[in-house]
């Protein structure tokens, strides 16, 4: 059995990848309008549906209502989130999810979960304190910003403590297929304006077949590390593994670097200076964070 915290690994390492990608197709015309790209985000969810032959029961219809709200939740959160990724350099607004996540999943977590942050408060801090260095490595227009943020980061919070409500009373395949139903049917429900649904589909019909290929590949990759971080909160502490969330954040410094330097067509971000000092501090916080909770073993709960 893997444990939670190992599940939160790969799934962050995965998701770090695929927003670095996002970042890319973002700055493409064909590909920059943001309403299309959060409706196809959630319209794929619909492929969670094939669990339901490996274990669904109909659970009951309080907890089945919770696990449909964290599914809307996601979809709010990710607009916000993405958001956030197209105003500006994908290495800080992202790298800020890093710090405000796990703190205000904790704070959530208080008056709903028994252990809130869990027992490896070092490992969670050491993490969490990496998301806030990388985030505050330069002068940011923060009125623009923190409000994306902060919703995107709030939403996905409730959405991680929501799970794990549902998570200790149903089985696995039970929650996430009624989670899944509420992404689905939020994308949908992005169709009823008119203008965005001819936003949509205009968009969708001018894409390139490459663009669309790369964007569908994308957003598989994403939806693997979606799930997985699903499955990790239904064997972790919710505040665990959104600290964990700093390592993806470390795979987007490390793929922003290398795209800035040798090739800057698809986007250019500045790592000089001061800013590359307080980026690889940041980066060295979220690993020393991540090992120490991996040595205590604290991550599986």
């Amino acid at each position: 059995m893997l444990s939670g915290l190992l599940l939160a690994t790969l799934a962050h390492l995965l998701i770090g990848i695929s927003l670095v990608w996002d970042k890319v197709l973002l700055e493409r015309k064909e590909t920059r309008k943001l309403i299309p790209y959060v409706f196809w985000l959630g319209a794929i969810s619909i492929f969670g549906l094939v669990l339901i032959p490996f274990g669904f029961k109909p659970p009951p219809f309080r907890l089945a209502a919770l696990s449909f709200t964290a599914g809307l939740l996601d979809l709010i959160a990710s607009f916000f989130y993405y958001s956030a990724l197209k105003s500006g350099e994908a290495s800080e607004e992202l790298a800020a999810m890093g710090g405000f996540g796990p703190v205000i999943t904790a704070l959530i977590s208080i008056p709903l979960l028994k252990e809130p942050i869990g027992e490896d408060v070092i490992g969670f801090a050491l993490m969490s304190a990496g998301g806030f260095a990388m985030f505050f490595a330069e002068k940011l227009p923060f009125r623009k910003i923190l409000p994306k943020i902060l919703i995107a980061a709030g939403g996905f919070g409730l959405m991680n403590v929501l799970q794990k409500i549902v998570f200790n009373q149903i089985n696995f395949v039970s929650g996430y297929v009624w989670f899944t139903l509420g992404t689905f049917i939020g994308s949908i429900a992005l169709l009823v304006p008119p203008s965005w649904r001819n936003e949509i589909f205009q968009v969708s019909e001018k894409a390139q077949p490459k663009s669309k290929f790369w964007y569908m590949f994308n957003r598989i990759l994403a939806g693997v590390g979606s799930f997985l971080v699903v499955l990790a909160i239904s064997r972790a502490t919710p505040s665990i593994v959104q600290s964990v969330s700093g390592l993806r954040y470390v795979t987007i410094f490390a793929g922003a670097y290398l795209i800035s330097r040798f090739k800057p067509s698809w986007f250019r971000e500045d790592f000089n200076g001061w800013t590359l000092l307080v980026k690889t501090t940041g980066t060295g916080l979220v690993i020393a964070g991540l090992i120490l909770a991996g040595l205590h073993g604290k991550g599986s709960r």
